[in-house]
């Protein structure tokens, strides 16, 4: 600068001088020519001499482990220091420091410039040498990215300033986290598919039969019968307009719905799911839908769309409750009916039972029959299969069998059946009495209510004659009540136990669609504190008091009863019939059946005349004696009915019927020989 300001205040001196213009722009040329050459090749050693001294250095570091010099040191050594200032030269490295040392195999490498070549006595460096630096400088590289710094590093690195090693710190802190980091996302990568596929195993066992791959879980469709319900949305529309179609006289259109929803029938038939279709269902759910549209274009009107549906959805309502009517008949009719293998055994059973000679219808032990200190047990059924279930488990779970007594009645029908069973096959060392109840002289309707009213006119035509308003044809809710079991006096004859049994002090009473699964005996030192009839109470918060029971709009029930009352169960009761006796349970029994002769207290059965008759006379028992519901509830906790002494089978789907609940049979199954040659006979099996 210097320089040029001295030239231009020349020029201008010459110039005002007036003297030499002519050759002052020949000197200028000349000087520049000379000068820019010079400085040109300066640069260009200085750079060459950098790499050099790089070059030289790696090999004295590799070779001898000498410790080397700063290339700014070897840069004043060369005397090029008059031409940068340290300043600018610290600028350079520290720009240049990410890029490695220089050395001539880098511009080699890099395929620089023919001009960028190596002036002096320099010697060429062959491909081995260079090999070998390669493989040394990749060594080093693997190194320090490990965080292990060797000799030859920290002589390469002695000269670094405070501010280069910090930089080189935090980079490679920087790499160490960043490895860090991959490695682990590459364990929760792993983690997550070794759980996914332990996940997946686990399914095998619940694999639902008839999938193609069970490990497809991901593809299956939550919603699978998507297409089942669009075929049946698309032909509800089109029935909706095959309507507004004959009424607007397109003829055309109306046929071609007609056509394609008798294929769209077809094809869906009884399908529930997708999978249950037939293949040709996507093309005809397409061609529906193409009809559709155009019946769109050509036939909606919002009113008559909306009244056709409307129409079809109370058509549908309608349907609906014929249906539960018919279902609800055809339930109690199938409660009613007794399974053709039952009735075939009671059959043979009667035959060879009257074909034994008298001396050989006599049962042992008949001298227990009136033994107080017994455990006396009552049981009325005219099924022999479910008495023999009840006498089986009661025996099997007793911890001394001779001490039970069982006082079977049963109607005349059966009273051969039931003898002629166990004959055949006697309940160990039990005692067993069998009774026709119709054989009671004294059960007549001059003493018994319920006989007298079973004999009146109006409720002959209330169970037998069909045009009744509340008759079966009609759909009645209490359909319930007309079971043939409420004509029966097997039924009504747990009122008038201290009748049966004169001499007996306490007396277990059983249901026959029940199974016992402990040793009941502790029943009879149970301490009923002065009531009548201990049993298992069944209310809950809101339901099974007495209210659901009883007519409470009636004064006499609402002034004698509380609405709120628990109920409790018939199906395993224990009575103290000396206590019966005192509180003459059986003229309470006898009044209020006489006030309810047409049926404005309760309706027809025996639980309701029951609570009103031990009403403030009963002893609730531990639920655990006595668990209900598996002849009509699915939920039924396991572990109750695991822990209970008595399982009851109370409701219509009886455990010798096909509407038994399948998961509850086996509890009652158990106590059945299936091989038994009369079972066989009859084709009585699991």
């Amino acid at each position: 600068m210097a320089l040029r300001r001295g030239l231009s205040s020349s020029g201008v001196n010459k110039n005002r001088s007036g003297g030499g213009g002519s050759r002052l722009p020949i000197i200028l040329v000349i000087f520049f020519c000379v000068l820019s050459p010079l400085i040109f090749f300066v640069g260009r050693g200085l750079i060459i001499t950098s790499a050099s001294i790089d070059q030289n250095n790696n090999n004295n570091a590799v070779g001898s482990g000498k410790q080397q010099l700063d290339w700014r040191e070897r840069l004043a050594l060369q005397h090029v220091k008059p031409l940068f200032s340290k300043e600018v030269i610290d600028v350079i490295a520290s720009s240049t420091a990410d890029l490695g040392p220089l050395s001539l195999d880098s511009f080699r490498k890099n395929k620089l410039s023919a001009s960028w070549k190596v002036i002096g006595g320099e010697t060429p460096v062959d491909n081995k040498a260079a090999s070998e630096t390669n493989q040394t400088a990749t060594v080093v590289k693997q190194e320090a990215s490990k965080g292990k710094v060797d000799n030859i590093s920290d002589n390469a690195r002695s000269g670094d300033t405070p501010a280069k090693l910090a930089r080189r710190q935090l980079r490679e802190k920087r790499r160490e986290k960043r490895v860090a980091e991959l490695l682990q996302q590459d364990d929760e990568a792993t983690a997550r598919l070794e759980n996914a596929a332990i996940e997946r195993s686990k399914l095998v066992d619940g694999a639902v039969l008839g999938k193609y791959s069970i490990w497809r879980k991901e593809m299956d469709n939550e919603n699978s019968d998507s297409t089942v319900r669009l075929m049946r949305d698309q032909m509800i529309m089109a029935r909706v307009y095959l309507s507004i179609a004959k009424m607007k006289n397109k003829r055309d259109l109306l046929q071609e719905l007609q056509t394609r929803l008798k294929e769209s029938q077809r094809s869906l038939g009884e399908s529930s799911a997708d999978s249950d279709l037939h293949p040709s269902a996507p093309g005809k759910l397409k061609a529906m839908g193409q009809v559709l549209s155009k019946a769109r274009e050509q036939l909606y009107d919002c009113k008559l769309v909306t009244g056709k549906l409307r129409a079809m959805l109370q058509t549908a309502d309608e349907q609906v409750r014929t249906l539960k009517k018919q279902s609800t008949f055809l339930s109690q009719l199938a409660a009613k009916t007794v399974p053709n293998g039952i009735h075939c055994l009671s059959m043979r059973l009667t035959i060879d039972y009257y074909l034994l000679p008298l001396e050989k219808r006599k049962f042992p032990r008949s001298e227990n029959l009136e033994n107080p200190n017994l455990y006396h047990y009552a049981l009325f059924s005219d099924n022999v299969l479910a008495a023999s279930v009840v006498v089986n488990s009661t025996i099997m779970n007793a911890k001394d069998s001779s001490k039970h007594v069982f006082h079977l009645v049963t109607d005349k029908l059966n009273f051969g059946a039931m003898n002629m069973w166990f004959l055949l096959n006697p309940p160990g060392k039990a005692t067993i009495h069998v009774e026709n109840v119709d054989e009671f002289k004294w059960l007549n309707s001059s003493y018994c209510p319920v006989l007298r009213q079973l004999e009146s006119a109006a409720m002959k035509e209330y169970y037998f004659k069909a045009n009744h308003p509340t008759s079966l044809s009609s759909g009645s809710s209490n359909l319930k009540y007309r079971n043939p079991k409420y004509l029966s006096m097997l039924n009504h004859l747990r009122f008038y136990l201290p009748q049966v049994y004169p001499k007996l002090d306490k007396i277990l009473f059983l249901d026959d669609d029940i199974v016992v699964q402990k040793d009941l005996t502790k029943l009879w030192s149970v301490d009923l504190n002065g009531k009548v009839n201990g049993a298992v109470e069944t209310c809950g918060e809101s339901f099974h008091r007495f209210d659901k029971y009883l007519n409470f709009s009636n004064p006499h029930i609402a002034r004698h009863f509380d609405p709120n009352a628990c109920g409790w169960a018939y199906g395993m009761n224990i009575f103290d019939l000396k206590v019966w006796k005192k509180k003459d349970i059986t003229g309470i029994y006898h009044k209020w059946q006489n006030m309810n002769e047409d049926r404005v207290l309760w309706k027809l059965g025996t639980l309701p005349p029951g609570l009103i008759t031990f009403y403030n006379l009963t002893h609730p028992l531990q639920k655990s004696w006595h668990v209900l519901g598996l002849g009509y509830n699915p939920s039924v906790d396991r572990s109750e009915i695991e822990n209970a002494a008595v399982v009851h089978y109370n409701g219509n789907m009886k455990p010798w019927l096909e509407l038994a609940m399948t998961k509850y049979r086996p509890y009652w199954t158990k106590y059945i020989k299936y091989d038994h040659p009369y079972l066989r006979n009859c084709n009585l099996s699991e």
